[in-house]
């Protein structure tokens, strides 16, 4: 029962999140994101009772059927949804909490090779946009979002977003007033300093070059009627 729950949970994940979904059938059958899950729990399952081998098979299964690579050991809550899917990558010691959003491309990935928890661990309703990387054995809180192409090697708070290379918290959603709050970001603000003074002095070279080519022609103009005579 305790499976089939997880089954339903997991559907309703990619019904709830993607409008393109239209019935259960269509996701069962043509989500890759959702039957890599599926393997997965079969190949979890398996490997919690010390199954020799045949987990492994399993996940390399996925992979080669799905284009999503999860490790056995990796634990994952309910209510997961794997958007596209293609080029997911979610390593031994990866903990997923429940109703979390993964896109396509993601890697929750190691840097150590001990046998310890080098994985990234995510809370609840946790969504990592396409592309990112979240490496190490770092904790992102629950509803953190992480921006498309991000480079996470540090722990992120809850409700926390976070872009950019190597990433860094730029907003913070505040649930209570239902609105998110931008943090300063001297760097950016610099960034666009320099871009409008750029753009001041593009504009004066264009009038200094339009002023020069008048004064050639006034200077042109005065000088044709002395050299005809």
């Amino acid at each position: 029962m305790a499976i089939l729950q997880s089954i339903r949970n997991d559907m309703r994940a990619a019904l709830e999140r993607d409008p393109a979904a239209h019935s259960a059938i269509e996701v069962a059958l043509t989500y890759p994101g959702f039957q890599a899950l599926q393997l997965h729990r079969l190949a979890h399952a398996l490997h919690m009772r010390d199954v020799p081998l045949l987990p492994r098979l399993i996940s390399t299964l996925s992979r080669f059927l799905t284009g999503v690579e999860i490790h056995p050991g990796a634990r994952i809550g309910e209510g997961l949804f794997i958007d596209h899917g293609m080029g997911v990558v979610i390593g031994e010691t990866a903990e997923i909490g429940p109703n979390c959003h993964l896109t396509q491309g993601v890697t929750l990935g190691g840097t150590s090779n001990r046998r310890e928890k080098r994985h990234p661990t995510l809370g609840s309703n946790v969504v990592v946009g396409a592309g990112a990387k979240l490496i190490g054995a770092i904790t992102v809180g629950d509803f953190a979002r992480i921006g498309a192409g991000s480079v996470v090697v540090t722990n992120v708070p809850a409700y926390a977003t976070v872009v950019g290379v190597p990433g860094k918290v730029v907003a913070y959603y505040d649930a209570g007033n239902d609105t998110t709050i931008r943090l300063p970001d001297p760097e950016g603000d610099r960034i666009e300093e320099l871009s409008q003074e750029l753009d001041s002095l593009r504009r004066l070279v264009e009038s200094l070059e339009v002023e020069l080519a008048q004064q050639r022609q006034a200077s042109g103009a005065q000088g044709g009627p002395s050299a005809s005579g």
